[in-house]
């Protein structure tokens, strides 16, 4: 298994070029608008960071930037959507979720507006800026407020497909669209359906939740793919592994959990978010409500203190947000078991 690397990533022997979503968001949001007056961008100076500056040129009247404010920049979402345009609230993930926290509460999901709230550059792939700049504590802060659904596309063609669900869903939702590349695990023909998870065994591969194995890695965002890497590491050793495609974490698919649970001795989850209050305490909080022969062993993988200086990729590493790292927990909570 090789380290990633700025244009592949390996899995299983094969190098897979990797992709920025921002890119993919930032095509089919201007393809929607093409097709759609009511679709608007609404920024916090961030146009670059946001890639967004092809559709501010494509679409000047319907490109709001609101300047560094970022309350007021959610309080005009939700004026436009309450006006019946279609708003996607771009921003850098920290500052969307942490300054804005009382005006997604109060002004989204409290009133049930549909702003499709989006964090740029989630997770650390802000490499160096430190944590100031990290969006960790994202799921824990919005998986808080009932009604909002938060979504995280974990590829390419994921994130061509949430973006046009968005905005045909009409409802109050925070998406998470990375900045750190990452290959392309999922395809065209991947379901995309509200609450529901991809079961995967391999790259493109779709497998069943209720098929049995050692160990099912639940996986967010980047730690998709290094789950998947994973899974190559533990069939090296005789140990059989499945992964589950968390893009949802708000509503959380809790029958394929149930499902794999059934069928697995073990689970482990992976996020790159904080582990107090994102998708691992949200899938143990499920779990402890199963059947008695649901409940398994666990282990959860995300960051756990505050951040070094480092790239991205060095990060991952520093938390065990790898595929080393996913196998290592893997092993480790099977013999637990």
């Amino acid at each position: 298994m090789s380290a990633p690397t700025a244009n592949s990533y390996s899995i299983g022997g094969a190098e897979l070029p990797v992709f920025d979503n921002r890119v993919a968001f930032a095509e089919t949001l201007i393809e929607l608008a093409t097709n759609d007056e009511r679709i608007v961008a609404v920024v916090n100076d961030s146009v670059g960071s946001s890639n967004l500056t092809k559709f501010r040129e494509l679409f000047p009247d319907r490109l709001i930037n609101v300047g560094i404010a970022e309350q007021n920049m959610v309080g005009v979402g939700a004026g436009l959507a309450n006006a019946g345009m279609i708003p996607f609230v771009c921003a850098a993930g920290p500052f969307l979720t942490g300054r804005a926290t009382e005006q997604v509460k109060a002004d989204v999901a409290y009133s049930s507006v549909p702003v499709i709230l989006c964090g740029m550059s989630p997770g650390m792939a802000y490499g160096e800026l430190g944590p100031t700049h990290h969006s960790v504590e994202d799921f824990s802060w919005m998986r808080a407020l009932p009604g909002l659904d938060i979504v995280v596309p974990v590829d390419d063609p994921q994130t061509r497909k949430a973006v046009r669900w968005a905005a045909e869903a009409k409802r109050p939702m925070y998406m998470r669209v990375g900045r750190h590349k990452v290959p392309n695990v999922t395809s065209d023909a991947t379901g995309w359906n509200l609450g529901k998870w991809d079961s995967l065994t391999g790259v493109g591969l779709a497998g069943s939740a209720a098929a049995p194995v050692d160990v099912t890695i639940v996986a967010t965002g980047t730690q998709v793919s290094r789950a998947l890497g994973a899974v190559e590491i533990l069939k090296g050793k005789g140990v059989s592994a499945s992964v589950l495609n968390a893009n949802f974490i708000a509503p959380l698919d809790v029958d394929s959990l149930l499902a794999a649970a059934t069928n697995s001795r073990a689970i482990v989850t992976a996020e790159e978010a904080n582990v107090a209050g994102g998708l691992g305490a949200a899938v143990a909080s499920a779990m402890v409500q199963f059947p008695a022969a649901a409940r398994k062993p666990m282990a959860i993988l995300g960051t756990t203190a505050w951040a070094p200086t480092n790239s991205t990729d060095g990060l991952l590493e520093f938390f065990g947000l790898t595929a080393e790292g996913i196998a290592h927990s893997a092993l480790e909570v099977l013999a637990r078991g």
